[in-house]
């Protein structure tokens, strides 16, 4: 009889290289069929970056001030921070809806709830509505949010999960872009339709998906949580390996989600909030999870995000078209530094892209705070210029690592049965820190103008300090094995000698270190007996 495959308990992706579809990807009808649902989710992400350029060039449309009486300070933060206090109130509720109710349902209702925010908030005719609109909008997105990156992830083709991950952060720049070009043209609308046209056209990915998301495969990893695995082997079988069900790359995937989720269990027969902190390596994720979460809005990337009017007003560039101009460039070059980054991930590696990224964003974010510094002493146009050419490098460093990968490394460290409430722990965060930016950068931009920049420079000094003690490398390793990396070498080794056993491989070699970044022991074929 044949002796089937050997694995070595080295763990990582590069285990199950031998078990991969050998040809290119494009060329696999099943694969291109999964990646196109996953494109489907990845819209998601495209909602949320359109709202923040669509509120970005809403501030420079006259159209749009004097239809709300000219918000500025605490009324013009309110009016941008409100979908992200719609976005709190959801938080306690999505976990349990995508734990509960699968990934798929989640994005379905928030869908829905998205596409009657934008058609109130296209039709508001005071700030009352306009605000409560918005925070309907947040209130959605929630939920959408919540589940498609895990839906991605737990879908995606081993060889894929990791770049098709990080394209969902990256994808944000496709809204903003559609957003900033959309207002750059429809500030010519001499009417109150000038700030309603950008409104529509957000709640058009919404619309897609609550079309199509009925037909979208649910997550093998929650059908097999549910008992329901004689469905979880048809989708990973139909897609992984064109409907083979024994093929030894489904079973080898089909065993390790089985052991993965019963070692979990094991551990806690009920999760609770509580479990992500109760053992050091959950600490050790919760530190750096709440830490990229905070990070990422707390960069000074939060200041062109959403202000990048007021940043040009400070440096003598106040001519709308202009400003509308250098946003849509700048969404443009932003989603092509993101996707590089994000494709590049698994190659170069998650903390030295993170690494490179803190020390880029704190050299030219000074760069940035010197040049504002000499125009608001000289009213030199050369350090205006040199102001824009600081943030656009400033945004290359911050895109090739925050864009793509605060998403998928957060859902790749954290186990089946904490990652719904661990992903809602990392939004709840980035919700918190959104509100201080969206509300207090405006005010405190009014009274400091440059001075301001000052304080993210001390910070990004922190930050990289930061990312240099914690990071962890998680290259080269499946989901289920990246996720067990922080409870230790044994977890990692017993994960992948259960689920190499019970798919019929035989196994060998020694665990990897968590020190080790993304060294692989590779599948040799076993002899025939």
């Amino acid at each position: 009889m044949a002796g089937g495959l050997g694995v070595a308990t080295g763990g990582g992706s590069g285990d199950i290289n031998a078990l991969l579809h050998s040809g290119a990807w494009y060329k696999n009808s099943r694969i291109i069929k999964l990646n196109l649902w996953i494109l489907l989710l990845l819209i998601t992400s495209s909602t949320n970056g359109y709202d923040g350029s669509m509120m970005n060039g809403l501030q420079t449309l006259n159209q749009w001030k004097s239809a709300f009486n000219y918000p500025s300070g605490g009324m013009l933060g309110l009016l941008n921070c409100i979908q992200t206090v719609g976005a709190l109130a959801a938080t306690p509720l999505a976990p349990y809806a995508t734990d509960g109710l699968g990934r798929r349902i989640p994005i379905i209702f928030g869908a829905t709830v998205m596409i009657v925010g934008t058609i109130a908030q296209t039709l508001s005719h005071n700030v009352g509505a306009f605000i409560g609109a918005r925070f309907c909008i947040g209130f959605g997105l929630t939920f959408a949010a919540n589940a498609a990156p895990l839906l991605v992830s737990e879908l995606a083709y081993p060889s894929q999960r990791a770049p098709l991950t990080s394209m969902y952060n990256s994808l944000w720049y496709s809204g903003a872009i559609v957003a900033a070009w959309t207002t750059y043209g429809s500030f010519r609308i001499p009417s109150s339709w000038a700030w309603r046209l950008p409104s529509v056209l957000q709640g058009l990915p919404s619309v897609i998906q609550l079309a199509l998301m009925w037909f979208c495969p649910e997550s093998p990893r929650w059908l097999i949580n549910k008992g329901r695995e004689e469905q979880a082997l048809h989708t990973l079988a139909y897609y992984h390996a064109s409907g083979n069900d024994q093929d030894p790359l489904v079973q080898f995937e089909f065993n390790e989600i089985k052991e993965a989720i019963a070692l979990d269990r094991q551990v806690a027969q009920s999760v609770g909030w509580s479990d992500l902190f109760r053992t050091p390596g959950n600490r050790k994720r919760m530190r750096i999870i709440i830490a990229l979460a905070f990070f990422s809005q707390w960069s000074g990337n939060g200041l062109v995000s959403y202000y990048l009017n007021r940043v040009f007003d400070t440096i003598g560039i106040t001519n709308v078209a202009t400003q509308n101009l250098i946003n849509g460039i700048l969404q443009i070059y932003n989603m092509i530094i993101a996707i590089l980054g994000g494709l590049y991930c698994d190659r170069i590696g998650r903390r030295t892209l993170f690494i490179a990224s803190n020390i880029g964003m704190l050299i030219f974010f000074c760069m940035q705070t010197i040049c504002s510094a000499r125009y608001a002493i000289t009213g030199s146009h050369a350090a205006a210029n040199a102001v824009i050419a600081a943030i656009f490098l400033y945004y290359g460093a911050y895109d090739i690592a925050y864009s793509p990968l605060i998403v998928s490394y957060t859902v790749e460290i954290l186990p089946y049965h904490l990652r719904a409430k661990g992903f809602t722990a990392f939004n709840f965060a980035i919700s918190l820190s959104l509100i201080f930016n969206q509300y207090a950068n405006p005010i405190a931009l009014d009274a400091l103008g440059w001075k301001y920049y000052l304080v993210y420079c001390v910070w990004l000094a922190f930050e990289l300090g930061f990312m240099l003690l914690f990071v962890v490398e998680t290259k080269g390793r499946t989901l289920e094995e990246t996720a067990a990396l922080f409870d230790g070498d044994d977890k990692v080794a017993e994960l992948h000698a259960r689920a190499a056993a019970d798919a019929g491989l035989k196994t060998g070699g020694r665990p990897a270190s968590i020190d080790e970044k993304g060294s692989d022991d590779m599948i040799e074929q076993a002899p025939k007996a």
